[in-house]
């Protein structure tokens, strides 16, 4: 029998190898010794058998190319059954799976990929040197090539829809012109289908089938062609990922059960709201509190679209908001929630409530999604590639970064995601925090979510950011806003009036400012009291001026830790209020604590900013409406003005708002006018994101990695994401990142790195690498090295001033 199976392996028999098994029978009997056949004969099978037996493969370890290709069609073709109710879209997935590896079956490849030390890497295209064994421009020609023989020169128009997709799953979405029109052109392209074609890839590979390039149908037309392309090459780079994740993790162990239904998750839900009601002190807010849930609840029948959540700070929102978009999918069948957040520094609490929430469905309920350890395209790895966020979860927790920067991003690592925002509900926590100088391409991408994939999108904050259409006197700030909002909330401004526990006192004179000294005088003068600057150098100068014990809050502190200390002011504010803890309790703190963290104190003193902050700010006073009378926030001119750019012209738009009010500055009408401002002072497209994805219609040109570089929410585009050594989980940390050298990165281990890591200028983060302070243990992740005194148990991540040099959002 031995005899005869590997006569037939040897002298290639079509029929048995069609069959899998072929691999596993002829390595058994090599392994047994067998005497039919010399060693000769058995070293070149073992070692270049699939060349021997015409069969390709994808990857090392006998993963067969034919059965990858049809793997990735099949499955990119079901991510885009979710935006495809004409059936067009799946077409397009479906050729672009089919076709995306097609250089893949060239002999270079295929030698390399038998013979390398590291055949892991080869199929990253530019890891590996020599001409010979690029594959990504093959696909990309064939489908020129043979929709123009089908369908002419509209054939060979639309291909480029499958050239922009095919061309780029490596390197990511290119700019047309001056890019990928180029780069195709080039002889080393030509030579390397023509190569793929030599090989004879089966007709089923190569054949288009009854496939129609129909551009008319397009989801937006025109205004919505490039977010079409984006999430086609999302279905296509996420099917890809996972069929190479599949067969490099097959036979290990699942990292993690499934996820929990949102069905499930509204009853645990539903549960929880109960008994939290039962267990609450009878009161006005929280009777208003169940109020507003009871309106969430009921308006999630209404038809999908935009609506705002208009709710004073401490009126419960967060959970209220989960509440309407759990009920929502279940009336609508929504595929999942994404409940985005403006803030790193606060991500953290938000997804440990809803895990508190969620307790009794597993530890495995959600993905926090924040950190995004991005390689150069040149020092990826098979693993770092693999170990992209993919938001295959039905919540998902994340940053503003995260959501918009994936919107316009050209990378694949940032793509992969896309698809699975088809048919969600995208929470806005603190929707006034949308980065006004890309506020119009923002607005434009959910207009087209919203009308044509099915999308909810839910503005939830105090202080609502006026998002309609407006024409300004110079036209060129005009926005294209969303003109057809529902407001959740019955009637806000009555909710306002009961739910006013704070009085503002503003500064005599906006022109004069406060030295840092007298600031700290006044504060050591309170008993209990939070002071909220603008950047992490003035929270650092600040709680360097009053008395030791002084707590501190910023973004150089890890999640961890900082849930560390906001856990210990929530437990000093308690037994204060129940009398066990006589000491004063001052925090200085960055404005990570004015969303999403529920602290209450009698004062607050803040440091001038954009009127919406002011009023986040107050939230943090008198929240609960203890006190027999209002709390008192205080605001005040600090030495420095805020940093410039939108912070500093939201800080003067504040002051032409309340400069000669008489009315309470908190009053919701103002913050209309705030807002109207604050936006005729910025360029709402700054970067000229709107022009660069225009699509050219003669060519279907789009400048997809242009408009990619443009669109960073972080201003210096050089962040780099550091694991520090924190003091009270260093068993963990160092557990985890022994995993991540054993075994390299998974989607699960980053995941749970993600609370041990500070975010950093990259320059600086080189600067501490080169000088031996930090490790580089995968590419585009630093480390802190095993020291104690970069990491500061008060003040986090310690180290050269550039690090303290703010940035207005963080990932």
């Amino acid at each position: 029998m031995a005899s005869e199976v590997l006569r037939r392996v040897l002298h290639g028999d079509g029929e048995f190898l069609a069959c899998r098994a072929k691999h596993i029978v002829v390595s058994h009997y090599v392994a047994q010794g067998v005497d039919e056949l010399d060693q000769a004969k058995l070293r070149p099978l073992k070692k270049s058998s699939d060349k021997t037996m015409n069969e390709a493969l994808a990857h090392s370890g006998g993963h067969l190319l034919a059965d990858h290709l049809h793997a990735v069609a099949d499955k990119a073709a079901e991510f885009s059954q979710a935006f495809d109710a004409a059936v067009v879209s799946r077409r397009w997935a479906y050729m672009a799976g089919l076709w995306h590896d097609l250089g893949k079956y060239r002999s270079g490849f295929q030698r390399y990929l038998n013979h390398a030390e590291q055949p892991e890497d080869a199929h990253i295209e530019g890891k590996v040197g020599g001409r010979e064994k690029t594959h990504s421009a093959a696909g990309a020609l064939w489908a020129i090539e043979t929709l123009e023989k089908s369908h002419g020169a509209n054939g060979k128009l639309a291909a480029n829809v499958l050239a922009y997709v095919i061309a780029g799953h490596h390197a990511g979405l290119d700019d047309w012109d001056g890019g990928i029109k180029e780069r195709l052109a080039q002889t080393d392209c030509q030579t390397e289908l023509q190569e793929a074609k030599d090989a004879k890839p089966p007709a089923s590979i190569l054949d288009s089938g009854d496939f129609v390039p129909d551009l008319r149908q397009i989801p937006g037309g025109a205004a919505g062609f490039a977010l079409w392309v984006r999430l086609l090459f999302s279905c296509l780079v996420d099917a890809d990922f996972l069929d190479t994740e599949a067969h490099f993790d097959a036979g290990k162990p699942a990292r993690r059960n499934g996820f929990p239904t949102l069905d499930q998750m509204r009853l645990a839900l539903d549960a929880h709201m109960i008994a939290k009601a039962a267990s609450a002190v009878p009161s006005d807010v929280n009777a208003l509190r169940a109020d507003i849930l009871r309106q969430c609840r009921e308006k999630a029948a209404l038809p999908s679209g935009f609506f705002s959540l208009t709710v004073p700070t401490g009126g419960g929102k967060t959970l209220s908001s989960l509440a309407f978009a759990l009920n929502h999918a279940q009336t609508h069948g929504k595929r999942r929630v994404i409940y985005a957040i403006p803030y790193t520094s606060i991500i953290e609490q938000t997804a440990d409530v809803f895990r508190d929430v969620f307790k009794t469905l597993g530890d495995e309920v959600l993905i926090e999604h924040h950190s995004q350890a991005d390689a150069a395209d040149r020092n990826e790895t098979a693993r770092s590639r693999l170990a992209c966020e993919n938001w295959d979860a039905p919540l998902v927790v994340t940053t503003n970064v995260q959501l918009f920067e994936s919107l316009f991003a050209a990378k694949t690592s940032r793509c992969r995601k896309l698809h699975n925002m088809v048919g969600s509900i995208i929470v806005l926590d603190e929707a006034q925090q949308l980065p006004p100088e890309f506020l119009q391409p923002i607005l434009d991408a959910l207009n087209l979510l919203v009308k044509h994939y099915g999308v909810t999108v839910v503005l939830c904050t105090a202080t609502q950011p006026a998002l309609n259409s407006t024409d300004y006197f110079d036209k060129s700030n005009n926005l294209r806003g969303l003109d057809n909002v529902r407001e959740i909330i019955d009637h806000p401004d009555d909710l306002f009036d009961a739910l006013k526990r704070v009085t503002v006192e503003l500064p005599p004179d906006w022109n004069i400012s406060t030295p840092w000294a007298e600031v700290a005088e006044k504060i050591a003068a309170e008993d209990c009291v939070l002071a909220i600057v603008s950047t992490r150098m003035a929270a650092r100068e600040l709680h360097r001026l009053l008395p030791p014990g002084t707590l501190h809050l910023s973004a150089l502190m890890c999640g961890a830790h900082r849930k560390a200390v906001i856990d210990q002011i929530k437990a000093r504010l308690k037994a204060k209020r129940d009398g066990h803890d006589q000491q004063p309790l001052r925090v200085v703190s960055t404005q990570l604590v004015e969303a999403g963290v529920d602290i209450d104190f009698p004062v607050v003193y803040r440091a001038l900013a954009g009127l919406d902050s002011i009023a986040q700010a107050a939230g943090r006073c008198n929240r609960e409406g203890r006190l027999e009378t209002h709390g008192r926030v205080v605001v005040f001119v600090p030495p420095e003005p805020p940093p410039l750019g939108h912070l500093r012209k939201a800080a003067q738009a504040c002051i032409s708002t309340l400069h000669g009010q008489q009315a309470d500055p908190l009053a919701r009408a103002l913050f209309a006018t705030y807002f109207r401002d604050f936006y005729s002072k910025v360029d709402l497209d700054g970067k000229k994101v709107v022009p660069m994805l225009k699509v050219e219609p003669k060519t279907l040109g789009v400048q997809f990695r242009s408009a990619a570089d443009a669109f960073r929410l972080i201003d210096d585009k050089d962040s780099a994401t550091v694991v520090v050594r924190y003091a009270e989980h260093r068993d963990e940390i160092e557990k985890l990142l022994g995993m991540l050298a054993a075994e390299g990165p998974a989607r699960w281990l980053m995941r749970k790195l993600q609370r041990y890591t500070v975010s950093i200028h990259k320059r600086m983060a080189d600067k501490m690498l080169a000088q031996g302070d930090l490790t580089l243990p995968m590419p585009g992740l630093y480390a802190l090295g095993d020291t104690d005194y970069l990491y500061s148990k008060i003040w986090g991540l310690a180290g050269d001033d550039d690090i303290y040099n703010p940035s207005g959002f963080v990932t």
